[in-house]
């Protein structure tokens, strides 16, 4: 139980620290933004936001917020896994706040993927339990406390349902090295490794 409140009072604290960006977006920046998304960003994470390519996220139906805090990150280099080092920094580079605020909107706008079809059911039921109930054994507190029963994201938390699975196993291990360095993320991937982790990614990549 000290282990949930933790994590959910340090969520709390992450939540907090995101600041809201209120405003929508002026037309020329949600212009200038659609032709990124399309002649940039779509590259790797398809013209609407629904990537074919599993290692790349889906962007579509995210979290406005979550979004542009990680559109800033990339361009200050402080998020630092693989794909951020060999991709993210130099696309984010040339981005002013405007066109990072329109580009979050559009992708958030969007309806999110559908979700996968289960292939193995008893992963994906194990991925359930853990998600919704953590393995307090191993200090993983319950991951829907942060991203909503549904996966879909609480406040600033980021949506996790339809994502990849190769996607979000990638990121578990970038929180458990610390190239993402997220306290709260790092102290739950550190706990959720293995089959236990496939379970998770299994379960989410199959939510619509």
């Amino acid at each position: 139980m000290k282990t949930i409140i933790r994590s959910l009072l340090a969520c709390a604290c992450l939540s907090t620290a995101l600041a809201a960006y209120g405003e929508d977006p002026a037309p020329e920046a949600l212009a200038l933004a659609k032709r990124v998304a399309i002649t940039t960003c779509g590259t790797c994470h398809g013209v609407q936001g629904v990537s074919a390519q599993p290692k790349f996220p889906n962007l579509a139906g995210q979290s406005e917020n979550y979004l542009a805090a990680q559109l800033k990150a990339f361009r200050s280099q402080t998020r630092g896994d693989a794909d951020a080092l060999a991709y993210m920094w130099g696309m984010a580079a040339p981005l002013d706040d405007d066109t990072i605020q329109a580009l979050s909107a559009l992708y958030a706008s969007k309806p999110g993927a559908a979700g996968s079809r289960v292939t193995d059911p008893a992963l994906v039921a194990r991925g359930q339990s853990l998600y919704l109930e953590g393995k307090l054994d191993q200090g993983v507190p319950a991951c829907a406390a942060c991203h909503g029963p549904d996966g879909h994201g609480i406040a600033d938390f980021p949506r996790l349902a339809g994502q990849h699975a190769q996607y979000l196993l990638k990121q578990l291990d970038s929180f458990q090295t610390n190239m993402r360095n997220v306290a709260v993320m790092h102290g739950v991937a550190s706990g959720l490794k293995g089959s236990d982790a496939e379970a998770v990614a299994a379960y989410l990549e199959s939510l619509p």
